[in-house]
């Protein structure tokens, strides 16, 4: 304690200091992961704020006995123990939920309320405390306005200005340098080809601004290429229309420059720099460890002894999928540990390729499989059976006792009827799973004809429809809403299409 942050080195320094019984914050990070690093200017503040907690600091990847411990699948990754007990987790960049649960385990604070730049102390810097000023400022509209959250006009004049910043924009996840998932990187090889001049933004830089763009554009998801100030779509969009030729007349209509040939910057393809200054003989070997399989996998140790938390979940995620891969332990090999990263440009491990395209690390693998887009790239490439529509919403209906489809979130419905259902299930205080429909167009109108049921919400038990918003009204209006979904609830897994909430 004091006021610091101490990085500790083993998992018997944390236990030690864990079974102390005071209060302790560990974050997770990685040096590859600027999320990481924006949060640990944050931590390293409340270190100052909270002197009477424990700040300790673990390089995720390079203590994987304590990552496993924590079970840390992604960084940033944040664990709040008290009197010797883990409290809460945290995971990923979010200033003000890291501050508002330290101030909860470590200092007082009025519950349900977001911490305050008051609530920090003087200590931290002018940036740090904005960022979590905004970040209140966000999260206070959302407990207001739960049904339809809107923009704030500071942050809509901030998103205009930026898809007005250039003739071609895009809002991308990581940077053209670095793409931290397949589908930006996919958009980024187009306007390569295209030879366009273009601006970007890293929307796993600021929550506030991802989360704004989605309601700005009307678009739920990420990669968004914008033209002269007009969306044109996603991944999926400016893929086809590059490939049929409908991307490069939009660009010729709109007045885009294009790039010389000659003035370009090495061909890229899957994430794999051409220009890689390796040796031939090593490029050669890693091309083939590549294409060995059709899933390779490069990990630290093996399938059944996986050497870190992130190469366990990686084996984990393809096991749950039931994909047939194989894989290289780069820790019996330096030069293919060191080579790998500078031909696939990807500076952390694991590393996942399909049919020789580098897909990303655990972020990107966890995140793909959550959505659904693992699976589905995987029946696109033919390495599973594709999964029929029947099926698919069978099994979703099935993942948890009491299914509940709904449009947005628990935390953030997007409709009046889906908001009053969630807040009968809570008021019963039932645990239930949710799909958003708004996710999937395909979930969305097919279940529908599966249900024979026209509008959403939709709440099931067992697998049978109870019914819409009015059904479960009336029910909890006859005090018979938690009699007809009481039996024995179990918490299952998710199967990476939906998350389960417990009340």
């Amino acid at each position: 304690m004091g006021g610091s942050v101490k990085d500790v080195k083993s998992k018997a320094e944390v236990d030690a200091v864990v079974g102390g019984g005071s209060p302790v914050v560990l974050h997770f990070w990685a040096s590859w992961c600027e999320a990481s690093k924006h949060m640990d200017q944050l931590f390293t503040h409340l270190a100052t704020d909270f002197p009477k907690a424990h700040f300790l600091r673990v390089e995720a990847e390079e203590q994987p006995e304590i990552s496993e411990a924590y079970s840390v699948s992604a960084v940033p990754f944040f664990v709040f123990c008290k009197d010797g007990k883990t409290f809460d987790t945290l995971e990923g960049a979010d200033p003000s939920s890291l501050a508002n649960k330290v101030a909860k385990l470590a200092g007082s604070i009025n519950p349900g309320e977001a911490a305050s730049p008051a609530s920090l102390g003087m200590a931290a810097g002018s940036a740090v405390l904005e960022a979590v000023k905004d970040l209140a400022q966000v999260d206070a509209s959302k407990e207001k306005n739960l049904v339809e959250p809107g923009l704030s006009g500071s942050l809509k004049k901030r998103l205009q200005q930026l898809v007005d910043s250039h003739p071609v924009f895009l809002f991308m996840k990581g940077t053209p340098e670095e793409p931290k998932c397949k589908f930006s990187r996919k958009v980024v090889e187009v306007l390569k080809e295209e030879k366009v001049k273009f601006g970007s933004f890293d929307v796993m830089s600021d929550s506030e601004l991802r989360e704004g763009l989605k309601k700005f554009s009307n678009w739920p998801t990420f990669p968004q290429l914008y033209c002269k100030g007009e969306l044109l779509g996603g991944c999926d969009i400016a893929v086809a229309m590059h490939e049929n030729g409908e991307l490069r007349e939009v660009f010729k209509d709109q007045g885009i420059d294009t790039i010389d040939e000659e003035k370009e910057s090495g061909d890229a393809k899957g994430g794999i720099s051409k220009s890689t200054n390796l040796s031939t003989g090593l490029s050669s070997r890693l091309e083939s460890l590549i294409n060995s399989n059709a899933v390779m996998l490069f990990m630290k140790g093996k399938p059944d002894e996986p050497k870190c938390g992130f190469s366990r979940k990686v084996v984990e995620i393809l096991q749950q999928e039931s994909v047939p891969f194989d894989s290289f332990d780069i820790l019996t090999d330096e030069e293919v540990r060191q080579g790998l990263k500078v031909y696939s440009n990807w500076s952390s491990y694991p590393q996942l390729y399909i049919k020789g395209e580098l897909i990303g690390g655990s972020d990107i693998v966890l995140e793909m499989h959550k959505s659904g887009e693992l699976k589905k790239s995987l029946q696109e490439k033919g390495i599973i059976p594709a999964e029929s529509i029947h099926d698919r919403l069978k099994k979703l209906i099935a993942s948890s006792p009491v299914m509940l489809f709904m449009k947005g979130t628990p935390d953030v419905p997007r409709c009046g009827f889906s908001s009053r259902v969630v807040d009968a299930l809570r008021q019963e205080g039932l645990n239930f799973g949710f799909f958003d429909i708004l996710s999937d167009e395909d979930v969305r109108q097919g279940l529908k004809v599966y249900s024979n049921w026209p509008t959403y919400p939709q709440l099931y038990y067992k697998s049978e429809l109870i019914g819409g918003h009015d059904i479960v009204m009336e029910l909890r209006n006859n005090g018979e809403l938690k009699s007809t979904l009481s039996s024995r609830i179990f918490l299952v897994p998710s199967g990476g299409y939906l998350v389960l909430e417990q009340v």
